[in-house]
């Protein structure tokens, strides 16, 4: 006998701070969301050792910690979680279908909040240290590094942007870039450059990240020359671009020149019923409370689309 078809008013894929913040949205709209968890539930923001920018945790919160609570609030009002990831969708018909390890998923809604991850610079060191000296957002780490000299890789609009905010904390930020010539904008280039605690080190990668119990030292290799040398620093920020998860998405509905999925100011996706929140579209902030934000939005969206589909 055939598994009798259940199709789920909404299935939220993600569990970072849009996921969650959706599925306790739709919950209370009592929609009763089933949550793909994926890999991390949290996710980025659950890596992040300490969050001091979240609204009503004066004294900071931990990422994990801020993880839990968001879960939390949003199972008490009936989200459901399921700890598998989605490897399909099919987003061709009515109800959507979302197959994962396990079996097949069916909702009339989807609310996308698959996230992206900060691109790597894959070199030794760097997943060893990561939270204690490595970070990929100086808005939420940079605090960490008072009188502190840090480094920067990168040479867009967004290393510069993170290296001068920087600059509030840290005594000295050394920008590390690949070529002899900055990507980022002439206003940030020229900010960048007019800063005193700012420096410059060209046509220069990092090929390895050394330490004790935290970040100590880099060791770095001229491109153009070869040559190999070692600086010596309290914490590393790499800048040097994000890639949203979409894999799954492509060909479905329409991605930028980035892979971010495209959204109307309603956070609507081209296909009616499918949502995304969250930094799967969003290059911009990358925040945890723009991120929840826009989860609650999408759920909103989600249940104004059900009430009337």
């Amino acid at each position: 006998m055939a598994e009798e078809k259940v199709v789920e008013d909404v299935i939220i894929l993600g569990t970072g701070p849009a996921g969650l913040s959706a599925a306790l949205y739709a919950a209370r709209a009592d929609l009763h969301p089933l949550i793909m968890t994926g890999t991390e539930i949290g996710g980025q923001a659950a890596l992040t050792d300490r969050i001091e920018n979240y609204p009503g945790f004066p004294e900071g919160v931990g990422g994990s910690e801020l993880a839990d609570l968001f879960q939390k609030n949003a199972e008490r009002f009936g989200a459901r979680l399921e700890y598998d990831t989605a490897t399909e969708v099919d987003l061709s018909q009515q109800p959507f279908k979302v197959k994962t390890y396990s079996k097949d998923y069916f909702s009339k809604a989807l609310i996308l909040t698959t996230g992206a991850r900060s691109n790597k610079l894959n070199v030794p060191g760097e997943n060893e240290f990561r939270g204690r000296g490595v970070s990929y957002c100086a808005t939420c780490d940079g605090w960490f590094f008072k009188e502190k000299k840090v480094a920067v890789v990168g040479g867009g609009d967004s290393a510069l942007e993170e290296a001068i905010f920087l600059t509030r904390f840290a005594t000295s930020v050394i920008i590390i870039h690949r070529r002899d010539a900055l990507r980022a904008g002439a206003i940030l280039q020229k900010r960048a450059t007019d800063n005193p605690k700012i420096h410059f080190v060209w046509n220069t990668v990092v090929t390895e990240i050394k330490g004790v119990d935290g970040v100590d030292q880099l060791r770095l290799k001229n491109v153009k020359d070869g040559t190999e040398s070692e600086m010596d620093v309290d914490g590393i920020f790499v800048f040097i671009g994000h890639t949203p998860n979409t894999e799954i998405f492509k060909g479905q509905i329409d991605l930028d020149e980035k892979g971010y999925i495209v959204v109307d100011n309603r956070l609507r996706t081209k296909i009616p019923g499918v949502f995304a929140a969250g930094e799967v579209c969003d290059p911009h902030y990358r925040q945890v409370v723009t991120s929840a934000g826009m989860g609650a939005a999408a759920a909103i969206e989600a249940t104004r689309f059900l009430e009337n589909d």
